[in-house]
């Protein structure tokens, strides 16, 4: 991936943090950085969610640094961001579920870490932060598409931690003058990503049931819609909002594909990669799910130059011949 570079400038005097970087984001963005050959990109990872499969390949690059620890501790933020210039805060317990099942950790790891993590950033000055927000802050507000200054009501805890990013990112502008960008995610997908366990996401659950020739859950009838995103899209959303310049306070924008995919199409799609015909398992919806996600992104167009260059078909090409050839994935 990233045959086209998201940025014009010589990466080599610069020096990149990433949290979360053993993460499926996380690990694409270190990716592109050491392909484009950053001066140094550090990770700082505590393995609760990410892997070491995701970084193996950047072990032997000598530009590569790891750093095992957790953003609840604030020693350990400010340790890894010695000698920082940008950072892209991926570190996060994700999933609504999770946040359900598990509201405190969800709010120690995205809120206190968080917190964590712009300290430590303020003080070491570093020229930008960018960081992992979320499309569920929208909550129940139901217009579509979402812009950026219409939310509603979060309908989950791990939503109310994300819109809690966002509030002390803008204090901290207003307060410190240390000004931050946030990334409201929607629905990510693509290679890294993890397909097991009791919270994976949508897509490669689908794609390991195709591989495996069985019928994957649909909560709900299958017409909830989300404006799925390729990775690489997001990717090129964290390097842009990295570099931008000019950004005189805190702000927010959707990293999105700007088009919406039912559960159901997603599926047919998925199936007719496979060469299968197999029909989904319907069961009760989820607590805290959004029913339709649609983003406008033509705030992220304005602000740091965003442009998708992977449609969610294109995507998904990309993910499926990737979880094809992680054997492990049809045992």
């Amino acid at each position: 991936m990233y045959n086209t570079p998201y940025h014009n400038t010589d990466l080599s005097q610069n020096t990149f943090l990433v949290t979360g970087g053993a993460g499926f984001i996380g690990s694409n963005i270190a990716e592109y950085l050491l392909k484009y050959g950053a001066g140094k990109v550090r990770v700082l990872d505590n393995f609760s969610t990410g892997s070491h499969a995701n970084i193996e390949e950047f072990k032997s690059n000598p530009v590569f640094e790891l750093i095992e620890g957790d953003i609840r501790d604030l020693e350990t933020c400010q340790k890894a961001l010695e000698g920082i210039d940008y950072v892209s805060h991926q570190a996060a317990l994700g999933s609504v579920p999770r946040s359900i099942n598990d509201p405190i950790t969800s709010n120690e790891v995205n809120v206190s870490g968080f917190l964590n993590m712009l300290v430590a950033a303020r003080d070491a000055q570093v020229k930008s932060f960018v960081y992992a927000a979320s499309s569920s802050t929208y909550g129940d507000h139901p217009g579509l598409p979402k812009v950026e200054d219409k939310i509603g009501n979060p309908l989950s805890p791990y939503a109310v931690t994300k819109y809690v990013n966002e509030l002390y990112a803008s204090v901290f502008s207003k307060t410190y003058d240390f000004h931050t960008i946030g990334l409201r995610y929607f629905n990510v997908f693509g290679p890294k990503q993890n397909p097991k366990g009791p919270y994976a996401a949508v897509i490669p659950l689908f794609i390991k049931a195709a591989l495996q020739s069985k019928a994957p859950y649909i909560n709900g009838d299958g017409e909830t819609s989300r404006d799925f995103t390729f990775v690489e899209n997001a990717v090129q959303a964290n390097v842009k909002a990295m570099l931008a310049e000019g950004i005189a306070e805190h702000d927010v924008i959707n990293v999105a594909f700007g088009e919406r995919t039912t559960l159901n199409q997603l599926w047919c799609r998925i199936t007719d990669m496979a060469g299968i015909n197999l029909a989904p398992e319907y069961r009760e919806e989820r607590k805290g799910d959004v029913q339709h996600s649609l983003a406008d992104i033509s705030k992220a167009s304005n602000l740091i130059g965003y442009v998708p260059t992977y449609s969610v078909l294109e995507g998904l090409g990309i993910a499926y011949n990737w979880y094809k050839e992680q054997e492990t994935i049809k045992l």
